[in-house]
């Protein structure tokens, strides 16, 4: 490389940095901002080169402070916790370094201001605190199930003797029937609480995730034949297989993409896409640090209101006429199972996306 072509060769290693970057010189006036911190301070780099920082983040008090101390004393001062900027409506969480931008010669040129958006690391960390809890209530559930299952045995097994001395035209055979009926639904029921609160041993394989959403997407458009309804794929083909059970995953995306056909109603558009994760990762104690893959299935459905997504994940809880509430707490407990994460995002009236995040463990 040769050393005039240095410059843009470093403006472009700024602009491509993930988090917001913006420096300052010795009178606070700002001299460089990458795209992501534009973003973040809703305002153009045009604009903000040769703007004092103070009158760009006036009302950004802790910012300033920040940056007026590390001014002063020649100290990187962080706070991961307490900034937060307010931006056009949209309220940003933010993770804030500024350091002292020094010369060769150690003398002082300005400062440095890094912006980290701590958005999806609040939410996973919300998503998290929500599992726990739910946990919880989905171990009293399965002591519950296993109470009603016995006394759920003897009714049927006295329903069945009951109608087999029935004559086939007496009247109170259609009660048997619909003891059965109702019995056999309970039974349901109460088998999908154990599912939910009972430890299961997972079969892990190398698992192709785009070969099971394809084989599901398959399955979908055969049931919804005749329906206005248009399943699109953004898969990304360099994802490899990932060790995963691969029946508890057909059955995690098996419910999540029936729930967003029901959405839809007899016309609309699913959206199913994967990628890689590259700003997440997870590791475990004698393990290396893994990647995450991201799954989202979006439909442009009714949507939900904020009370139904509060809830959304809590067993008996159901938006649908006939649910049992118990379909998206067995996706979170099969996602929590594979170390992953799941988030929703909704608008009422415009549509809804599951987000899923699995390590990419291969």
């Amino acid at each position: 490389m040769n050393p005039e072509d240095l410059p843009e060769f470093y403006a472009n290693v700024i602009d491509s940095v993930g988090d917001g970057v913006i420096v300052l010189d010795r009178d606070g006036r700002v001299i460089l901002m990458n795209p992501v911190a534009e973003e973040l301070a809703g305002v153009s780099r045009r604009i903000s080169l040769g703007q004092s920082f103070a009158v760009l983040f006036r009302e950004d008090s802790l910012l300033l402070e920040m940056a007026e101390k590390c001014a002063v004393s020649g100290m990187s001062i962080s706070d991961h916790e307490n900034i937060v900027l307010k931006r056009g409506g949209r309220i940003t969480p933010l993770s804030v370094t500024v350091s002292p931008l020094l010369l060769a010669d150690g003398s002082r040129a300005g400062t440095i201001v890094l912006l980290k958006d701590l958005t999806n690391i609040r939410d996973l960390e919300a998503a998290v605190r929500k599992a726990d809890r739910l946990s919880t209530i989905g171990t009293l559930a399965a002591g519950l199930a296993h109470e009603i299952k016995n006394p759920l045995g003897g009714i049927r097994g006295a329903a069945q003797l009951l109608e087999m001395e029935l004559a086939e035209d007496d009247e109170l055979r259609e009660c048997t029937r619909v003891v059965l009926k109702e019995v056999q639904r309970v039974n349901r029921i109460v088998e999908e609480l154990l599912d939910l609160a009972s430890p299961r041993s997972l079969n892990l394989v190398g698992v192709n995730l785009h070969k099971i959403l394809a084989h599901i997407v398959f399955l979908q458009q055969q049931a919804t034949d005749g329906k206005s309804i248009i399943f699109q794929r953004q898969l990304d083909p360099s994802i490899p297989p990932i060790l995963a059970d691969e029946g508890r995953l057909t059955q995690l995306f098996l419910n999540l993409i029936k729930n967003a056909v029901e959405a839809v109603g007899d016309n609309g558009v699913i959206v199913i896409t994967s990628r890689v994760v590259a700003e997440y990762s997870m590791t475990q104690k004698g393990e290396r640090r893994s990647r995450m893959v991201a799954i989202e299935i979006s439909d442009d459905g009714c949507g939900m209101t904020g009370e139904e997504l509060e809830n959304l994940f809590t067993p008996f809880y159901s938006t649908k006429d006939k649910g049992t509430g118990l379909g998206l707490a067995i996706c979170q407990k099969i996602v929590a199972e594979h170390r992953g994460m799941i988030r929703v995002d909704s608008t009422e009236g415009r549509g809804t996306t599951f987000t899923i995040m699995l390590p990419l463990v291969q």
